[in-house]
Parts: structure tokens; sequence; C-alpha cells
């Protein structure tokens, strides 16, 4: 767990919990970050779980041509970096390009590769060489046993602050499966393991361009992620789901996100002897 005690300001950090990535899919407007990421540093520091403020400052992949991306790169980010200094909590943000990973590194303590851009050399090598942690998630198309290709990648610049992220694996067209099996191969490359507990029931390529999602289960494979070890969770959270400007139907509501994680702890503490 060397890799989140070198991430600045992440708090509560004990290998006796989990720690949580966490925010909304995309800025929408200049009032979502500090209103999101200050409801859920009261509920982290309440439950003392480490917590690391995610939100992409613009969705480059979007099924249909008209979908909402972004309020702009700059804006976007400085009111990520903002955030971040004003709560004193670290942030993550996904990039999609070499230069994307230059740029968000000025703002960000944690850059985000993209699942569908787990095997981008080029952009895997600029991240790396940024000197920020890089977390990485896992390809939809990729097995866990080819995950340390990407880890081999990142420090081949000297840089060993990688995470990496289960995000379900494709089963035809429009849905994901997580295959709980995946841990222990991914155990091997010695990086935390995070479990992306949205994501992974988003329902892509659905006629309208528009992404489904399975929102009633993310309280199930929460739970089954941390009994089965995972060191970190993953999830996306809107104050108004409904309205969403991307990702709407997989995400978390806000106010059932304390609920949740209160649920999560206890399943952490019974597997506790298994992990030591």
């Amino acid at each position: 767990m060397n890799v989140l005690e070198n991430i600045p300001n992440l708090r509560h950090l004990s290998e006796n919990n989990f720690f949580l990535i966490a925010g909304p899919c995309v800025i929408e407007n200049e009032d979502m970050p500090m209103e999101i990421a200050g409801i859920l540093k009261k509920i982290t520091d309440k439950l003392k779980i480490p917590f690391i403020f995610k939100a992409s400052y613009r969705k480059a992949n979007r099924s249909d041509l008209n979908s909402f991306t972004g309020i702009g790169d700059q804006k976007a980010l400085t009111l990520l970096a903002n955030t971040g200094r004003q709560l004193n909590i670290p942030t993550l943000t996904d990039i999609h390009s070499p230069e994307e990973a230059r740029m968000a590194a000025n703002y960000v303590d944690v850059l985000q590769i993209p699942a569908f851009l787990s095997r981008q050399t080029d952009l895997l090598l600029a991240a790396a060489q940024t000197g920020k942690t890089v977390n990485i998630k896992k390809g939809q198309f990729l097995s866990p046993e080819v995950m340390k290709f990407p880890v081999q990648k990142v420090r081949s610049t000297g840089n060993t602050q990688i995470m990496l992220t289960e995000r379900g694996t494709m089963f035809g067209y429009q849905d994901l499966v997580v295959d709980f099996r995946g841990i222990d191969v991914m155990r091997k490359n010695h990086c935390p393991l995070i479990l992306d507990v949205t994501h992974s029931l988003q329902q892509p390529n659905q006629e309208t361009g528009v992404s489904g999602g399975l929102r009633h289960l993310i309280e199930t494979i929460a739970k089954a992620g941390i009994a089965v070890g995972y060191d970190g969770l993953f999830m996306e959270t809107h104050p108004d789901v409904q309205h969403a400007k991307s990702d709407a139907s997989n995400m978390l509501p806000l106010e059932h996100v304390e609920a949740l994680l209160t649920k999560l702890i206890p399943v952490r503490q019974a597997i506790l002897p298994k992990l030591s």
C-alpha cells in the first residue's frame, strides 16, 4: 500500500479499511465539484475511509456525437484543482492522450487511464513520466493476466506509483460481468486493486446512443468486491442522477453513499484476518 501513502492529503490511511475513489462522471458546472466533494469528504471523514475525489474534466468516449462532453478543459481542471486545495483532498481525472497527461498533471494528484485506452503505450508512458500516481483501468476486452503489460510500461519509466481498477468484462454487446477470479491474478502485479462498482454495471452499445445501467446492483457488487479483498472501490455519484449529463443510469445517488459505505465497513472488518 506504499502507493497510497504517496498520494498527497490521503487521510485515514490504514490497512484496516478500504479506500474510496468517488465523484461525478464529468464536471457539469462550476458548483458541482465543491458540492459533491464536500459531502463525500464529510462522509468519509466520519467513517475514516481514505478518499480521492474523482471527476472527468472532459468525456472523450461518447456514443452519440451530440452527448455532453464538458465545460472546457482549462475551466474544469482549474475547478478540480481548487476543490482539492480548498478541501485538502487528493483528486483524480482521466486522460486520453500524452498531451493531456502533461496538462492534467499540473492540476490533479492521480492520472487515470480509461479502460478503452489501457493498451496505449504512448499514453501510459506519458502519464508515468509526469511522476503522478497512475490508475490503470482494465480494458473490458482484456484478461486479468495481461494487465501485467500496462504495469510494466509504467514501471519502465521508474514510476512505481500504480493502481489497477477492475471495471468488468464485456459479455455480449450490451452487458458487462465482473469476474472475481481476476483479483488473485492481478494481485501478482503488487499494486493496490480497485473495483469500479458503477461502470461494471454499465450497459453500453444501446440503440439510443446513451449507455444504460443496473444501478440497483451497486450494493451487491460492492459487498462482493470488499468480501474478496479489493483494496478500494471506485464509484460515480451525482446529487440528481435522473438529470446527470453522463452515465445517469449507473451512477449512485449521492444521498445513498453514506448508507452503502456504512454497510461495507463490517464486511471489510470480517475479512481482515484473511488479509493479514
